[in-house]
């Protein structure tokens, strides 16, 4: 008697669940699809959620990344180990439910707080916010792609085919994911409503695998309809932001500052502004009294001003210079829409006010050709420990060079700590631009804080220092005092390495790892 020896052991290859998968439900390719998303979901809306508390930076993205790879390359081993012992569609089915439940810890975030000691590093608490957060959530769904393979191989001749499929439908699954997070999601329903949408399509999917009693299904998918509402009445689907765009969560408070109150801006976890409602020629940090008295400076020279503000945040300056120099052409470069309409509805921005805002990215827009010269072109987009490097670089400081009226300033403040090494690589950049570079902090303990904001001012023509310190002691003084002699700037050069930025090396994140981490040692 002939035998087809292939036939045979495909025959004997078949799962002993395999009976079990024939249900409309088992779509193999699309099971897959879908947990594959769900986790980029999770993982796109990781840095979101976590900023408001430990910020974002190159370490909190990196940590996100790590976790949840760690998450699935562990998930994917003990699926293996489960499905060679426990595959079928009800187990596949306890495994999302278990993912969706998973999932829905993620919003606990806001209860948390911070679990760490507050002598613990940043990096630490980064960590050991992600991990419990997103760990395990990664874990679960990790296990599922082994589960279906286990399940769908019914003849080993075609073993490489039905799992190449279930790779490439599950990748497929993890670029729709990344994309609609990025570019829809997060900006019309945020971050903890996508959250609780990702638990829930796990949950259901889960139920309709795991139970075959319809009266159990209908009333798992009840309890959950029920457990949706009620997250929704107790607020946990809002979340701690005003408003969440695709670059910002958005929180508006109001605080007492130099014996007023002040509208309060705070963007992801750093307070970025104060604006007084009343009254908007009233600064508050010291960085800004700076920016005045340059801002004053300018005005002895050319009227009206010609301002550009490279970021908009709170408006603050902005709203300052249009009330304090009327007439003055007042530009912003605000790459956040959302902090734009924020700043009208929330912080004092009359509508009818004499502002001209783009909404783009600084570098976009300064690389079309000039059409217009201003007196003072004003930076403030680096936030916190997240800097746009490409707002750094020689090439952006040639851009702006462009578009500066000959006797025009470029003012700019940035964060560094004792270190210093990203303050020595700016200034350095700076000069190969512009001929005549200047540089005052905003804090006289700046030798001994862990992190001070410093403000550079870059011309092509020098500044007339005594006239500039006689403005500055005629405001707040702030700059008169503190205005470092070229000799002083270049010994600041002269402690340490000095890094030239340029768009194919910025290493800005890496120089501000020391004042990330609280280094007040040099």
């Amino acid at each position: 008697m002939e035998i087809n020896l292939p036939q045979a052991q495909s025959e004997a290859a078949a799962p002993a669940e395999f009976v079990q998968t024939q249900s409309w439900l088992w779509q193999p390719n699309l099971i897959v699809f879908i947990s594959s998303g769900c986790i980029m979901v999770l993982e796109l809306v990781a840095g979101r959620i976590i900023a408001p508390y430990v910020g974002v930076s190159l370490y909190t993205w990196t940590t996100v990344i790590g976790v949840v790879l760690a998450g699935i390359s562990l998930g994917n081993y003990l699926g293996g180990r489960l499905a060679d012992r426990f595959a079928s569609l009800r187990f596949l089915g306890l495994i999302f439910v278990a993912g969706g439940l998973a999932s829905m810890g993620v919003l606990t975030v806001d209860r948390v707080g911070r679990l760490t000691p507050d002598t613990w590093p940043a990096v630490a608490e980064i960590l050991v916010v992600v991990t419990s957060l997103f760990f395990l959530p990664s874990l679960i769904l990790g296990t599922i792609s082994p589960v279906v393979a286990k399940l769908a191989v019914r003849d080993l001749a075609k073993t490489g085919v039905t799992v190449g499929k279930i790779y490439a439908f599950g990748t497929a699954g993890s670029i729709v994911g990344t994309f609609a997070t990025g570019f829809v999601l997060i900006s019309w329903f945020g971050t903890h409503t996508i959250v609780w949408g990702v638990a829930a399509v796990l949950i259901t999917l889960g139920l309709l695998l795991a139970l075959s009693d319809r009266r159990l299904l209908l009333a798992g998918l009840v309890l959950l309809a029920a457990g949706t509402i009620g997250a929704a009445t107790q607020g946990l689907l809002q979340g701690p932001c005003l408003r969440e765009t695709n670059y910002f969560c958005i929180k508006v408070k109001d605080e007492e500052k130099n014996g007023g109150p002040v509208r309060v801006l705070v963007l992801d976890r750093l307070v970025h502004s104060y604006s007084a409602l009343d009254d908007p020629t009233k600064l508050v940090y010291g960085y800004e009294k700076i920016y005045a008295e340059v801002t004053a400076y300018q005005a002895r020279h050319a009227s009206p001003l010609r301002t550009l503000f490279i970021g908009g945040g709170g408006y603050t300056f902005p709203r300052y210079v249009a009330a304090e120099y009327p007439g003055s052409d007042v530009h912003v470069i605000e790459i956040d829409p959302g902090v734009t309409q924020v700043a009208y509805e929330y912080l004092g921005v009359p509508a009818d006010a004499a502002i001209v805002t783009t909404n783009q990215d600084a570098r976009l827009f300064l690389e079309r050709a000039p059409t217009s010269r201003y007196d003072l072109i004003m930076g403030d987009a680096f936030n916190d420990f997240s800097v746009p490097y490409h707002l750094t670089t020689h090439e952006f400081n040639q851009r702006v060079q462009q578009w500066l009226a000959p006797d025009g300033v470029y003012m700019v403040n940035l964060i560094d700590g004792v270190r210093g090494d990203f303050l020595r690589a700016y200034i350095y950049t700076l000069r190969q631009t512009f001929a005549h570079v200047y540089l005052a902090p905003a804090s006289t303990s700046w030798r001994e804080a862990s992190r001070t904001t410093f403000v550079l001012l870059a011309s092509g023509t020098p500044l007339d220092e005594t006239l500039l310190k006689e403005v500055s002691a005629a405001g707040s003084g702030i700059l008169a005092d503190r205005l470092f002699t070229e000799a002083e700037i270049d010994a600041i050069l002269a402690e340490g390495a000095v890094v030239f930025l340029t768009d194919q090396y910025a290493p800005v994140d890496q120089m501000l790892a020391p004042v990330f981490r609280g280094e007040t040692e040099r």
